[in-house]
């Protein structure tokens, strides 16, 4: 099933979300109705806090990305509990965007190697070192279970440019091409 994606100025977007139960009722269900959410919205990740569920789970498919960042291939993950444990002191800042910021990019810094700990999708616990865009999108994702979003990471110049289209996002006038839940009136 796909769910609306919350856009900025949801309050769930800033809040910490608590930690998922591996018995949880319909995880499994959950997890297919983010990823064909995402999918749908032409996304590579997706965090619970975004469909409105302030839980820390993510999923992530970076494949579509591999062509220009060969570390994506085949980096389909199911994230519940995700952690990141280390990060390299070497950053590059590159432009990303959010689902829940539509028409928005902006360059942001990240590590450019993270050690995450994780539950996957059979809440197995897993561990890895993931590199390069891979791992900006696992940053980006796990900043949403800690109620930060991408536009914290960017320059106050930067948000002030972006404020006609920040208010859009907030007044759900914003173009965008997927089901979202933009903030009440």
């Amino acid at each position: 099933m796909i769910l609306p994606i919350y856009t900025y100025g949801q309050p769930v977007l800033r809040e910490q979300a608590t930690p998922v139960d591996e018995h949880e009722p319909d995880l499994k269900q959950l997890i297919d109705n983010m990823f064909e959410t995402m999918y749908n919205a032409e996304g590579v990740g997706l965090a619970a806090p975004q469909i409105g569920r302030p839980i820390r789970l993510l999923v992530i498919d970076a494949d579509p990305l591999s062509n220009d960042y060969p570390e994506c291939k085949l980096f389909r993950r199911v994230m519940i509990n995700p952690e990141i444990i280390e990060r390299s002191r070497e950053t590059v800042a590159l432009e990303e965007g959010c689902l829940s910021f539509p028409g928005i990019h902006e360059k942001v810094a990240r590590a450019v190697r993270i050690r995450v700990r994780y539950r996957d999708g059979d809440c197995a616990v897993k561990e890895e070192v993931v590199e390069g865009f891979a791992a900006r999108v696992v940053q980006h994702e796990c900043e949403h279970l800690d109620g930060e979003v991408f536009i914290d990471s960017i320059s106050p110049i930067r948000r002030q440019l972006n404020k006609s289209k920040l208010n859009a996002i907030i007044k759900g006038t914003a173009a965008c091409a997927y089901r979202v839940k933009p903030v009440k009136k």
